[in-house]
């Protein structure tokens, strides 16, 4: 199994696997730099552009980022405090899988993003340095979650993919089309794409429980939101440091952000596919 210019042994289940138990023991923690409004238990620099400065580190949580509730003897809960940034990583990397979960907002939010949007994020083909981007996440694929732009697509630390779009109605950036014109998304600077929006809000009321899922085979991926296709990429790749050489990207760990807002994620599932359902197939045209 080769991707990201390395090789790994890894094989994803065919059967659903969860991966939150009591302990989270199939993640690790690494909790960025901690914002001047942030109150620790120890002497610890902080900053207030915290894309900046010294991140606190793996597995070093001291105020619980990130937690498991229960909800009497029902499945265990994810609580994602926001309150520091911080990407919750699997431990094991997969390759080719259906990746599923529910999510719902909390009320609280954080500084630096008391007045903006809430926001999280899934992060997947993980690969790299822990910290690589705002000194706390990794080189990645980002299916993003945040309020009214669930699924928008983000390309991380030099990622790169392929999507079909369409002008955004406002004439500002771009917006996921099935039949649409492909360009690349990146924020290197030969490309233009960026950021590219969801084709639809598929988003449920503030406190709803939501669905979503990653398809992933290969160079190309999927997102769902709520049971319908809202982004398709192909193509994906990542330019190597210092080089203009372009790598192949199809695996690697996935990373559930904290990003300013208190959220909760239930039902984190994950199995092996060789191929995507017809009902995708049908609707990207792959």
């Amino acid at each position: 199994m080769l991707w990201a210019g390395k090789r790994y042994n890894i094989q994803t289940s065919n059967t659903w696997v969860n991966l939150l138990d009591k302990d989270l023991t199939m993640w690790d923690k690494y909790i960025g730099v901690p914002h001047t409004s942030v109150t620790l238990p120890f002497e610890f620099p902080k900053r207030k552009n915290i894309k900046k400065g010294k991140p606190l580190g793996l597995n070093n949580d001291p105020l619980q980022v990130f937690s498991i509730i229960k909800e009497k003897k029902r499945e265990p809960i994810l609580k994602v405090s926001g309150e520091i940034y911080g990407g919750l990583t699997t431990k094991n990397m997969y390759q080719n899988y259906h990746f599923k979960c529910e999510f719902k907002w909390g009320n609280k939010k954080w500084e630096p993003r008391l007045k903006a949007k809430r926001d999280n994020g899934i992060l997947f083909h993980a690969t790299g340095a822990h910290g690589t981007f705002w000194n706390v996440w990794m080189r990645s694929l980002e299916c993003q979650v945040q309020e009214d732009d669930f699924g928008d697509f983000f390309p991380l630390s030099g990622t790169i993919a392929d999507i079909p779009v369409v002008n955004a109605p406002n004439g500002k950036g771009h917006v996921y089309k099935a039949n649409g014109v492909e360009i690349t998304s990146s924020f290197l600077g030969k490309h233009k794409g960026g950021r590219i929006k969801r084709s639809k809000n598929m988003e449920k009321p503030h406190g709803a429980w939501n669905t979503i899922e990653i398809y992933t085979v290969g160079n190309k991926s999927v997102f769902v939101v709520n049971g319908k296709i809202v982004s398709a990429l192909k193509n994906t790749r990542y330019q190597q440091e210092n080089s203009n050489l372009e790598i192949p990207l199809s695996g690697g760990r996935i990373q559930i952000q904290s990003e300013g807002a208190e959220a909760y994620y239930k039902a984190i599932q994950i199995k092996g596919i060789e191929t995507f359902p017809e009902s995708v197939l049908e609707v990207t045209g792959w």
